[in-house]
């Protein structure tokens, strides 16, 4: 055992008691983040090389500090991507919000298909589709000036040519692409005012503006992702949207049959949660 595991075992059982839900992965990951290796590769870091810095991450994460602050970075499907302060940090659930996606988009008889992600924050969404969909042109928007810089960042980083950042609010956006967008997607704030984030990680570190919906029930802005796909997209278009666990009728209601929606769909994360509601847009 070298002085880095050992280290290591004693962060993870303050972790632990600090209630971080996963102080293993937690403490390994700051090591290998201060010490400049993979988790794989924390054994071979010799004890005198051992950087007491470890233990300053350890308390910012015991105070419940996320830890994609401490190591500036998340991972998202493929994807490590740069956060901070001032950008909502991507989570696993979302993840399965833009695989729904890009099997669509895999399954469409479209060239170079068009997506727009309306509330990029980081642009995970959108860098997925693009890393993942042969040839997509991935529109991402975006009005916050932090989350956009956060974006900008990660877009000149894994953008590939195809992803285009806009500083553009959602409900208005993209007026030249109406009626020609394959797949709209977007993870919009939902939280309704007053409601209170369990997780200290989310209630004291994300954007309140990248949580907390307007309206009486917080779903104000996931009324106007409804809007704006309906002028986006072309006939038989998709779009998909996230939403609260607890919101799911809710949503699913927000795109009915008269506004031209099809094949409405109320879908789970992996924890079998209602996470995200898909629509179609009419056929001509």
């Amino acid at each position: 055992m070298t002085l880095l595991l050992d280290e290591i075992a004693l962060a993870t059982a303050r972790l632990a008691e600090a209630g971080v839900p996963s102080p293993r992965t937690d403490a390994e990951e700051i090591a290998a983040f201060v010490h400049g290796v993979s988790r794989g590769r924390l054994h071979l870091v010799k004890d005198a090389d051992f950087d007491a810095r470890f233990w300053e991450g350890v308390a910012r994460r015991e105070a419940r500090e996320p830890l994609q602050h401490i190591t500036g970075r998340a991972y998202f499907r493929y994807l490590s991507l740069e956060v901070g302060p001032g950008v909502f940090v991507p989570r696993p659930e979302t993840e399965v919000v833009a695989g729904w996606a890009i099997d669509r988009l895999r399954e469409m008889d479209v060239a170079s298909p068009i997506v727009v992600d309306l509330g990029t924050g980081s642009g995970a969404i959108a860098l997925s589709i693009a890393q993942e969909v042969a040839l997509a042109q991935v529109h991402a928007v975006e009005i916050d000036p932090l989350a956009y810089g956060w974006a900008k960042r990660n877009i000149l980083e894994h953008g590939q040519g195809r992803t285009t950042l806009h500083p553009e609010d959602l409900a208005d956006c993209l007026p030249e692409l109406d009626g020609r967008v394959d797949l709209v997607i977007s993870n919009p704030p939902y939280i309704p005012p007053g409601a209170v984030p369990r997780d200290p990680e989310v209630r004291d570190y994300d954007p309140t503006r990248a949580l907390y919906g307007s309206g009486e029930d917080g779903l104000d802005e996931v009324r106007a992702v409804e809007r704006t796909a309906r002028r986006l997209l072309r006939p038989g278009g998709f779009v998909a949207v996230e939403h609260a666990d607890q919101q799911g009728n809710s949503v699913y209601w927000l795109f009915p049959e008269k506004n031209g929606w099809r094949d409405v769909r109320l879908r789970q994360d992996l924890t079998g949660r209602d996470r995200f509601v898909t629509a179609r847009l009419e056929q001509d």
